[in-house]
């Protein structure tokens, strides 16, 4: 492998690659919480009992979800290493490949979203809410399918630099949701009112409407009509989908473990009473919307290490982690600052709820000092997936989240009284452990020779 000086000016296009496309992600990522976004102001819209059956159902869509996106993931990097080696006749037999395990992982979250809701009960809802929980993930689970192919086709084309058509149908996807979900919802245009469950049906025709389009997209784009995706149809080979499954499935129980730590840590918080539980939603939105940004620059450096990789570059990996590293320390900086300086007015866009919004503007503190761990980690996971080094990852995610995170904050939050601001202690001491471990890993894994990329696609 070759190594090269990391000199001021290569640096600096490495930086602005980077930039370049970690943009649309970010976009990317900000339209898909403006999706959830609008279905809250619908749901709300058309009655409480409406948008608590949206919101159960959303939980238990997207935690579970978490474990097949994260897997499709590892098409990003091994997409990212072929292209960068110079072979990229086989990123076509291998994505033929990658569309059967989605299909899979598909199939396996409808067959979970047709069984869940009967379990709600069982889990102390309230059973005035059930119905509509029901009927929303009956009617989404429709569209699981067209999502994991989404995922599947979006990788893709990040895997080839290319991530225009994530910002673009993400926004696209927006624009169908609102006015489907509002007119199946409440029953216009001569359409049956079918409320929570008309929101399922809508995000699910949208899911297909995206996915749709973006192989329609992929079929007739020029950038991709060398790799001949769509060139003859292919039976599922195992060796290609066991090697994705290997690379794919510790990021997505990774991504799992870091989701349910939070969500765990909002029940936690809801056992204090609707006061706190409403803070912390309150603190946790805005935190999520922050953390866009540095999951979109993390996307965009597993592109680059891996493209690197590809090259048998390794002064390439070093440039595009550090690349990375410098960005988010930007953004995150930026943020860190706003929240400290601006968090009592953006809790007054929340609520005007005196008591909720003392709590929450406390919050937004704590917030602000996980900003620097949150981005770092999510970085140097990334700069780990462009190496496909996941699964050492997924353990140190496991120590960092539930071997160190969540027993402080349970224990300071529940066992001594600290309420809330126990619990996001315990937060930041898992995002803090979880960069530390990260990062150091990269700078181990980094350093190691690499060795010459897999022909995994054409295997059989």
């Amino acid at each position: 492998m070759s190594s090269s000086v990391i000199s001021p000016a290569r640096f600096g296009t490495e930086v602005r690659a980077t930039a370049t496309l970690a943009l649309p992600l970010v976009l990317g990522h900000v339209s898909t919480g403006l999706i959830g976004f609008v279905d809250n102001v619908i749901a709300g819209r058309h009655g409480t009992q409406t948008l608590a059956s949206v919101t159960v159902g959303t939980a238990l869509l997207w935690l579970p979800m978490m474990v097949p996106i994260g897997t499709l993931i590892s098409l990003t990097a091994s997409v990212s290493q072929l292209d960068g080696a110079g072979r990229r006749d086989e990123i076509g037999p291998l994505f033929r490949q990658a569309l059967w395990l989605s299909l899979g992982l598909g199939a396996l979250m409808f067959a979970f979203l047709s069984l869940a809701p009967y379990a709600l009960a069982k889990f102390g809802i309230a059973p005035e809410i059930i119905p509509g929980a029901k009927a929303f993930l009956h009617g989404i689970r429709w569209g699981v399918p067209a999502l994991t192919l989404y995922f599947c086709m979006r990788y893709l084309s990040e895997g080839m630099h290319w991530t225009l058509p994530t910002m673009l149908l993400g926004f696209g996807g927006l624009l169908v949701l609102g006015p489907i979900g509002y007119v199946l919802t409440f029953g216009k245009l001569g359409f049956a009112e079918m409320g929570a469950g008309g929101l399922g049906v809508a995000s699910a025709i949208t899911m297909w409407l995206q996915a749709t389009a973006f192989a329609i997209y992929l079929w007739n784009a020029k950038r991709f009509a060398a790799l001949r995706l769509f060139s003859h149809f292919e039976r599922p080979r195992w060796a290609p989908i066991r090697q994705l499954l290997k690379t794919g499935l510790p990021i997505g129980i990774t991504v799992l473990m870091e989701g349910g730590l939070f969500i765990a840590t909002a029940l936690l918080i809801a056992r204090l009473g609707a006061t706190p539980a409403a803070a912390h939603q309150i603190a946790i939105n805005v935190s999520a919307l922050c953390f866009m940004i540095p999951m979109g620059v993390a996307e965009a450096t597993t592109v680059r290490v891996g493209r690197a990789v590809g090259q048998r570059d390794a002064g390439g990996v070093r440039r595009a982690a550090h690349a990375g590293y410098l960005i988010v320390l930007a953004t995150q900086t930026l943020s860190a600052l706003a929240l400290l300086l601006g968090h009592d007015a953006v809790v007054s866009l929340y609520t005007g709820d005196a008591a909720v919004a003392a709590l929450a503007g406390a919050l937004l503190l704590f917030a602000a000092a996980f900003q620097f761990p949150d981005g770092i980690q999510v970085l140097s996971a990334g700069a780990l997936r462009g190496l496909k080094d996941t699964r050492v990852p997924m353990w140190l995610a496991a120590f960092s989240y539930w071997g160190l995170g969540m027993p402080l904050g349970a224990g300071l939050g529940l066992g001594l009284g600290w309420g809330p601001q126990g619990m996001w202690l315990g937060l930041i001491l898992g995002l803090t452990a979880a960069a530390v471990l990260m990062s150091w890993r990269f700078r181990n894994s980094s350093r190691r020779e690499l060795l010459p990329i897999p022909c995994s696609s054409t295997a059989a």
